[in-house]
């Protein structure tokens, strides 16, 4: 499986190039579904937007997306892709914040558990590696969120942590690496 990472800063362009990416590698193959996996959950007017907004350029471009919502579960959801399937998973920031929070509504969010963050990454990274073994073409884009001074809040230091850590560990196991910039690409690896 070529897993495909990239990551560039806000509105940069990269969900855009990561579809046009997908759509790519679907027309250079034959019998293959092109799969979304959205990790965002419209918790306010903003990301009801941008989500509806993602929704709508893949619909312009008259081709057949198979969308699995996977806010949480990403693990479940990897396991579920088959042979020949090409996917774009987008995006890996929306889901370990979702990670962080998920629980919140129970009063103990996965953050404040000893070990659950653990678990969750591991996890995701047990079901990325068993896809190597399967003919499927995996594009994961991320938000890049390095170029900002560290923050006082430990929460916060703390997710940039895991995500960096995350980002590294993606680009370790990636056949490609690419960072957008103001709809500029840049090829790393």
């Amino acid at each position: 499986m070529p897993l495909i990472f990239i990551t560039g800063g806000v509105r940069s362009g990269k969900s855009h190039f990561a579809e046009k990416m997908a759509i790519a590698h679907t027309e250079s193959m034959q019998e293959q579904r092109l799969v979304y996996i959205a990790s965002g959950i419209a918790l306010d007017y903003e990301m009801e937007k941008r989500i509806q907004r993602h929704q709508a350029d893949r619909q312009s471009q008259g081709i057949q997306w198979l969308t699995i919502e996977a806010p949480y579960k990403m693990a479940d959801s990897l396991q579920s892709l088959r042979d020949g399937d090409v996917v774009l998973w987008d995006c890996v920031t929306t889901w370990l914040t979702n990670a962080f929070y998920e629980g919140f509504d129970k009063g103990t969010p996965c953050v404040a558990q000893p070990g659950c963050l653990e678990r969750k990454l591991s996890d995701l990274k047990i079901a990325v590696q068993s896809l190597l073994s399967k003919k499927i073409t995996l594009i994961v884009v991320s938000n890049e969120l390095f170029d900002e001074p560290p923050y006082l809040n430990e929460e916060v230091e703390l997710y940039r942590q895991m995500l960096g850590n995350f980002h590294q560990w993606f680009v370790s196991m990636a056949a490609e690496a690419y960072e957008v910039n103001y709809s500029i690409v840049k090829k790393w690896k």
